[in-house]
């Protein structure tokens, strides 16, 4: 399937991302401009940055950034804040520690609290953080982002010690919900091989913050 991406192609799969602390107004701006000058998907960035003027591009946002522990109430209003904002796209974290608990009907209300500050075509995705859970806590949260009316499941905020997206969660996810929810690859994609890695897994969506040089290196390498 891959062999078939080209540069441009992969630009269309991506959310060119900046959500460190310390990003300015500045970097926010330069952000844009790559992403217009690669021809990426959206930028996603923090929602104290919108309104944001993409220049054309899809504006994505987060929403109980980065530790999910936040009250429903709270991320539903953070949510409905940032699309009378703007946002195109919001992507939720959720409770990761009530999905440890095994707690996934509440982790579906949670999730059914915010689609509901976020009605379509708003694009909503929920951060599952795959790299803390189980292969059976992972079905379950896809399970229960779906029955909430997510639109995509994603696989890492990038800002937890456990690490970010793998291939084989990628696998899981699609073999759990592909074809009904799209599928973001997010948190520790750095290279061209590693995206096309994960859009061979099943990701429809890669979450780059190196946008450049995963674009660059699939150039060098003559496209796949």
């Amino acid at each position: 399937m891959t062999h078939h991406i080209d540069p441009t192609t992969l630009a269309q799969y991506v959310d060119h991302t900046l959500l460190k602390p310390e990003a300015t107004a500045q970097d926010v701006a330069d952000l844009v401009a790559e992403g217009q000058r690669l021809g990426v998907y959206s930028v996603c960035v923090s929602p104290s940055f919108l309104p944001l003027d993409a220049g054309g591009l899809k504006v994505a946002t987060v929403c109980g950034f980065p530790s999910g522990k936040h009250h429903s109430e709270v991320k539903a209003a953070e949510a409905a804040r940032a699309v009378a904002d703007g946002a195109d796209e919001v992507d939720m974290v959720i409770d990761v520690g009530a999905a440890k608990a095994g707690e996934f009907a509440a982790v579906q209300a949670d999730i059914a609290a915010v689609r509901a500050a976020t009605p379509a075509p708003v694009v909503l995705k929920v951060i599952i953080e795959s790299a803390a859970l189980t292969d059976e806590e992972i079905v379950a949260v896809c399970q229960a982002a779906e029955a909430a009316g997510a639109d995509f499941v994603k696989t890492s905020t990038g800002f937890h010690p456990a690490g970010g997206a793998t291939v084989h969660a990628i696998e899981l996810m699609h073999a759990t919900v592909g074809g009904r929810l799209g599928i973001k690859a997010s948190g520790g994609v750095r290279t061209s091989a590693d995206a096309l890695a994960m859009i061979e897994a099943g990701a429809t969506r890669l979450g780059l913050s190196g946008t450049a040089a995963v674009l660059a290196g699939l150039e060098a390498d003559g496209g796949y």
